[in-house]
């Protein structure tokens, strides 16, 4: 069997929500998280909400790296897919850590499965 990618289906909930307001932290974790899966950074978008939630999303040639948070109710969501040989499992598990997550629900799913 081969796949053509891995997508990561992120729900982290019970995490600090101070960490989920900041949008230049966001930025910095999410594109140190690209950097320590392997994978090659060739864009990021970051938004601000007001009054609260913060959107960053990170283009890498492998796919995408993308988070969503709701500082009101401690919660982010995230969507990690990536193609080729990286390590999206650490990326995973980094962006869970610095996000203080006591709670996180990880969906992982092959994609573009080729029999």
């Amino acid at each position: 069997m081969k796949i053509l990618g891995v997508h990561y289906i992120l729900d982290l909930f019970d995490c600090d929500p101070k960490i989920l307001d900041d949008l230049n932290f966001l930025k910095f974790e999410l594109e140190r998280a690209a950097d320590i899966a392997g994978a090659h950074i060739l864009n990021t978008s970051a938004h601000k909400f007001h009054p609260q939630g913060v959107s960053v999303l990170v283009m890498v040639s492998e796919s995408h790296l993308s988070i969503h948070t709701f500082p009101e109710v401690e919660t982010a969501t995230a969507d990690i897919y990536t193609c080729g040989d990286i390590n999206t499992e650490a990326a995973v598990n980094y962006i869970i850590k610095q996000l203080r997550c006591k709670r996180p629900s990880v969906i992982k799913l092959n994609r573009g499965v080729m029999i």
